[in-house]
């Protein structure tokens, strides 16, 4: 069987659609960093890229600065910066006039007994904190390009099946307008097929405008103007890896709160104090000035009180990294078991969709052999070409939502790009 014209873009519906996955639009700018041949980035170049233009990036560095350097700190010998004093004392009763004693000294604060090794904790601790949340928030990021990137693949795929439904309309309203003129048709048949092209018409520029949103947004997001044109690989699903960013962080977060809760219950009070100075003896008048170092230790006692609400707040951020732990290890473990479902749903709906395109592109060629004999109206065969072209375009829908869904399910596995 011979298809007319206007259906043969039908014969690479299936072509179009796949095509339509891997659009790329022009070359992105300089300052987007894409690949030097001009290909289409990867989704990890358009994770580097989106990374570098996020908020969380220099939040992120903060955080890591803020952890080496209280690292730096834990490996001090003093638990604060040490002080200088200075203190002079003049005409005491009982000596001569002129008698002066300068003292001049340094206060060093001390650690407490276990109080190094805790800190030091702590400060590993939170560094691994802020490493593990930095993975955490890329991964979130992915999961924006991710659904940014599908939105706009299926946005594409509207456009072109719409495209295709314009150009077979066309072919069609060509045909019977030579037909209305050689007397065979109706000049009513030409205006039903002319009101049919601007619909079709109507419905491109709606899914043009679509599409061109989807890219602004995507351009705002990574800095790119192409998208990635690797499809996402079929995963097989599995239990939750404890390799999972976000489960990651809050097992971080939750040894970060151990850590600072025992580093409180060791902060008794204020640190220990050694004084070491000099003081000079002036009695005045013809006596020689002495000289006598001056060592104290001030020990504090009796901040256990005092340090309670620190006990106490460090004891309620424990119990809730550990019940955010439990919970984070429910939703993940939920998200994955419903992307998985919804990726194997998707897989058997679009296997549907498209037989059932295929039935009625047949259907409609069917009522075309059988418009071109006369044995048809032309309203059934547009009839029956807007219902071919509206499972072409399901089928092409429900291939893009499956690739999202595969995507979905790397994204609940935890895989970075």
């Amino acid at each position: 069987m011979n298809p007319s014209p206007w259906l043969r873009p039908w014969r690479l519906a299936s072509l179009v659609a796949a095509s339509a996955l891997c659009l790329a639009v022009s070359a992105p700018p300089a300052w987007a960093q894409a690949p030097a041949d001009g290909a289409p980035p990867s989704l990890k170049q358009a994770l580097d890229a989106a990374w570098q233009r996020s908020i969380d990036a220099a939040e992120s560095q903060g955080r890591q600065a803020k952890a080496r350097a209280e690292q730096a700190a834990a490996q001090s010998w003093l638990a604060a910066p040490a002080a200088v004093s200075a203190s002079q004392r003049e005409g005491r009763s009982g000596t001569p006039s002129g008698a002066r004693e300068p003292e001049r000294g340094v206060a060093l604060p001390l650690w407490g007994p276990g109080q190094p090794a805790a800190g030091g904790e702590a400060s590993d601790a939170e560094l691994a904190w802020a490493e593990a949340g930095e993975q955490a928030q890329r991964l979130r990021l992915a999961g924006q390009l991710r659904e940014a990137a599908g939105a706009t693949q299926l946005a594409a795929v509207e456009a072109a099946q719409a495209q295709q439904q314009v150009e077979t309309l066309r072919r069609l309203t060509d045909d019977v307008a030579r037909r209305v003129q050689a007397g065979d048709l109706a000049p009513a048949d030409l205006l039903a097929a002319r009101a049919e092209l601007l619909a079709a018409d109507a419905q491109l520029r709606s899914s043009q405008q679509a599409l061109q949103a989807q890219r602004a947004a995507w351009r705002l997001l990574t800095g790119f103007d192409a998208q990635p044109a690797e499809a996402p690989a079929a995963v097989t699903p599995q239990d939750l890896p404890d390799s999972h960013p976000e489960l990651r962080l809050a097992d971080a977060a939750l040894e970060l709160s151990q850590r600072r809760l025992a580093l409180a219950r060791l902060q008794r009070g204020e640190s220990p104090e050694l004084s070491i100075g000099m003081r000079q003896e002036r009695p005045g008048g013809a006596m020689p000035s002495q000289n006598s170092v001056v060592v104290s230790l001030r020990m504090p006692f009796g901040g256990q009180a005092h340090q309670q609400p620190r006990i106490a707040a460090a004891l309620a951020d424990d119990e809730v990294a550990r019940a955010q732990q439990r919970r984070t290890r429910e939703r993940l473990a939920t998200e994955l078991t419903l992307a998985a479902e919804q990726a194997r749903a998707s897989q058997a709906q679009a296997a549907l969709e498209r037989d059932r395109a295929a039935l009625l592109r047949e259907r409609a060629q069917l009522i075309d052999k059988s418009f071109r004999a006369g044995e048809t109206p032309l309203p059934e065969l547009l009839r029956a070409l807007g219902a071919a072209a509206l499972a072409d375009a399901a089928s092409a829908r429900q291939q893009a939502s499956h690739q999202l869904a595969l995507a979905r399910l790397q994204q609940a596995l935890g895989n970075l790009p």
